[in-house]
């Protein structure tokens, strides 16, 4: 299976997700894609198999994804200070891939039902639904 994470910023969210995935699920693959050098810099010291950087990447790596997982950002063109392109937002929203978003209220966008909860609490929701999509 190819879990396809991708984060912008300083690659914290990815990060942690990277981190986890590789903890409780070492067999899958994971690709990591930062919208710069820095976030993808992040997700490859925690353990990706492999990371890459900017639009071109995100665009061949949504091609090959099994599972695409990062903040609901990754959809939202000009979301996470700009960094997220047109192009982006397309390419993950139009991925066959399974996609688990993770409901930041953040970049101008509300979303309805979502309290204020830590961080630490909505990777928990991410990984669960990813143990789902995967069998275990």
């Amino acid at each position: 299976m190819n879990i396809l994470v991708i984060d912008a910023q300083g690659g914290g969210i990815g990060k942690q997700l990277v981190a986890r995935i590789k903890k409780e699920c070492p067999s899958e693959s994971i690709i990591a894609v930062g919208t710069n050098s820095i976030a993808t810099a992040a997700m490859i010291k925690a353990g990706a198999d492999q990371g890459a950087t900017g639009e071109n990447a995100v665009i061949v790596a949504c091609r090959t994804a099994d599972i695409i997982i990062g903040p609901v950002g990754i959809i939202i063109t000009d979301a996470m200070l700009g960094e997220v392109t047109a192009t982006i937002a397309q390419s993950v929203a139009r991925a066959k891939a399974t996609r688990i978003l993770i409901p930041f209220n953040m970049c101008a966008t509300l979303i309805a039902g979502i309290t204020d909860t830590s961080t630490s609490n909505l990777i928990n929701a991410a990984m669960e639904s990813l143990h789902l999509c995967i069998g275990y």
